[in-house]
């Protein structure tokens, strides 16, 4: 594997002590293989708070290298402040500085930070270089921004703010990828932008999230995975060859690592690391 390359898992917190069972067993079997962190999902204004420390707290206890998610949508900057201190007297090097999603019914409006940018240059003032800063990519363009140019320009604020690098929302068009980074090329931003990776297992809830967070599928695979009806296990490996030819297209063209979206199952993510050779 090239060492220059960052290869990185994401966990959402368990709700339940049966998810964090399983949760336990997914990181084993993934820390086997060595990435560079595990990152952990923060929900709509901080809604999973307590359960996020839970999985970071345990994940730390294991002398594992850990980025938790922060958002800033709904938090005073005290609160943020206090979170991040919590982090860094936990050793913790990284953070996933995120906008994040306001809850649901809540309108607008709710803390004193409104945009990543802003957590971003926070995180600078009050912390200086302890964190490592993560920041989101969209290269299908975020979902709510209003076009493709004020998108990229949002996320070059956001790199200029002082993060040290990106990951992004799952794709599966690897000329979305390449001209997203040309244009942050374009405009001087030159951090690493790490491909976030989807694993396919099930059509519906890819469909879903698709649609929640913007990202295409396309129509090839569509029709592929809507043929399959619920034939789960061809669903499977239809989606296993589709990500892995992903991952080694965007590997051969020098992109800076995979971070891959394991949705707390070690199985799909596996299948693909090892067909990949990493």
């Amino acid at each position: 594997m090239n060492t220059q390359k960052t290869f990185s898992f994401e966990l959402f917190p368990p709700k339940t002590e049966k998810g964090f069972d399983n949760m336990r067993r997914t990181v084993a079997a993934l820390n086997a293989k060595n990435p560079a962190f595990f990152s952990c999902t923060y929900g709509a204004g901080g809604s999973t708070q307590n359960n996020t420390f839970a999985t970071v707290d345990w994940l730390r206890e294991q002398d594992i290298d850990t980025a938790p998610h922060l958002t800033c949508i709904g938090n005073t900057i005290d609160e943020t402040i206090a979170i991040l201190a919590r982090y860094r007297d936990q050793g913790i090097h990284r953070i996933v500085a995120l906008r994040g999603d306001r809850p649901s019914g809540t309108g607008i409006g709710g803390g004193d930070l409104s945009y990543a940018n802003e957590l971003v240059t926070l995180i600078r003032s009050e912390f200086a270089d302890h964190f490592h800063i993560e920041i989101a990519a969209y290269p299908e363009m975020h979902p709510q921004a209003r076009d493709f140019l004020t998108d990229i320009e949002n996320f070059c604020n956001k790199a200029r703010a002082g993060a040290d690098s990106a990951i992004t929302q799952y794709f599966f068009n690897v000329d979305a990828y390449a001209h997203f980074v040309d244009q942050c090329h374009q405009r001087g931003v030159t951090l690493p932008i790490v491909p976030g990776i989807m694993p396919i297992t099930n059509f519906s809830n890819l469909a879903r999230f698709s649609d929640a967070c913007g990202a295409e599928i396309p129509r090839w695979i569509r029709k592929r995975l809507e043929g399959f009806g619920d034939d789960s296990a061809s669903i499977r490996a239809f989606g296993a060859d589709v990500v892995t030819e992903l991952c080694q297209k965007l590997l051969d063209a020098g992109s800076p690592g995979l971070h891959f979206y394991t949705m707390n199952q070690a199985g799909p993510t596996l299948e693909i690391w090892d067909r990949l050779g990493l």
